[in-house]
């Protein structure tokens, strides 16, 4: 049921995606046959421009000389070079002819200190000859700086764990000051989640006996992705970043879990994996891959259903505030911003079933990793 729902989140957004691209193809098909030389609105490229990392942080204005919070260029080419974004955004805009398509490709030369290197989709390439080349849509031989760069997701990502730290240091002082009395402020309300993963995520998983060293990585993993999932639906500084749909980063937490796991593992589970009993010896050579396969598996299930669900409702309250701007009526408000309202209330809850999920599944992989033989 768990991976039916990841593959639909998967789906949606693929198709979400596509109608928007197909649905703006169409209409610009229709317009190229105007004499009217007029700038189409861009829905695939708008919400793409929203859900993916960037190197500022845009807070109003147009995309190119808007108002934004330009953040530092750090790359390794040479030597350490840095730099400020605002070199790429208010460098020169550059065209390219692709040598498959033939279509013209904009893309940011830098300025000053980023003379010499370029920026295309978020990503930074050296100069070949003072231009870049591009066939069938992507750059074509250039090679790229090791870019270690602090983007605009590792700005939220601190955001995201300074407030954690804040809250729950709040949270701690008032117990140790007062002991185990009834919770006020704060307390009031963080003590059922961590009373929730304590017993109904830790405990329910991995077992009376062997929960209780586990409890501070669950909680620690459970109020990342809720927090950061709750900052990442708030339009403006310090949300708006889509960190928990950054496959980078889901991929990083599934790793934790499954450094967890193995490292939790005991003799009985390692025994499930190379002599699963009640299996013919003859079919071991056959069930051991799987096994095996199975081991990485699930945190690659935990990495791409957070991924998914989070990216697909950005996606999707995007493309319906979207139709306003594609109809050009404002009267479209009238449909899209109550949709767009409800998918965002909708998203409250996935923010926190999203992490409630992660946290129970890690403790389900950790339980059947320290769980003993039954005889």
């Amino acid at each position: 049921m768990i991976m039916k729902s990841t593959v639909k989140s998967i789906f949606l957004a693929l198709l979400t995606i596509f109608y928007l691209n197909v649905s703006f193809a169409n209409s610009e098909a229709k317009n190229s046959t105007s004499h009217k030389e007029k700038e189409e609105f861009n829905v695939g490229e708008m919400i793409m421009h929203h859900i993916k990392d960037a190197h500022e942080w845009h807070l109003f204005g147009p995309e190119h000389g808007g108002t934004s919070i330009y953040l530092p260029i750090i790359l390794i080419d040479g030597g350490l070079k840095t730099f400020s974004s605002s070199n790429f955004y208010h460098g020169e805009i550059k065209t390219s002819t692709d040598h498959k398509t033939h279509q013209e490709v904009e893309y940011l030369a830098g300025t000053g200190a980023a003379a010499g290197y370029a920026m295309f989709h978020e990503k930074i390439y050296k100069l070949e000859n003072g231009t870049l080349s591009f066939e069938d849509g992507h750059v074509h031989g250039a090679l790229k700086p090791f870019d270690v760069s602090i983007t605009k997701n590792v700005v939220s990502l601190f955001f995201g764990a300074f407030f954690i730290i804040i809250i729950m240091g709040s949270v701690a002082r008032f117990y140790k000051k007062n002991g185990a009395v009834a919770p006020k402020g704060l307390a009031k309300f963080l003590e059922p989640l961590v009373v929730m993963v304590r017993d109904d995520v830790a405990k329910a998983n991995i077992g009376e006996h062997k929960y209780k060293k586990y409890v501070p990585y669950l909680l620690t993993i459970f109020f990342f992705i809720f927090f950061n999932n709750l900052l990442g639906m708030i339009p403006f500084l310090p949300g708006g970043a889509n960190l928990t749909g950054n496959l980078t980063v889901t991929m990083f937490l599934a790793i934790c879990t499954l450094i967890v796991t193995l490292a939790s593992a005991n003799g009985n589970y390692w025994k499930h994996i190379f002599a699963t009993p009640g299996v013919p010896i003859a079919l071991l050579p056959i069930m051991i891959p799987i096994e095996i396969v199975g081991i990485f598996t699930k945190p690659f299930a935990l990495m791409i259903r957070l991924f998914a669900n989070m990216t697909a409702g950005h996606i999707i309250v995007l493309a319906l505030i979207s139709i306003i701007f594609i109809n050009q009526n404002v009267a479209w408000g009238a449909l899209s911003v109550p949709m767009a309202l409800f998918i965002s209330v909708l998203e409250l809850l996935v923010a926190f079933l999203q992490a409630f999920l992660f946290a129970m599944l890690s403790a389900l992989f950790i339980g059947a990793a320290v769980e003993e033989a039954h005889h």
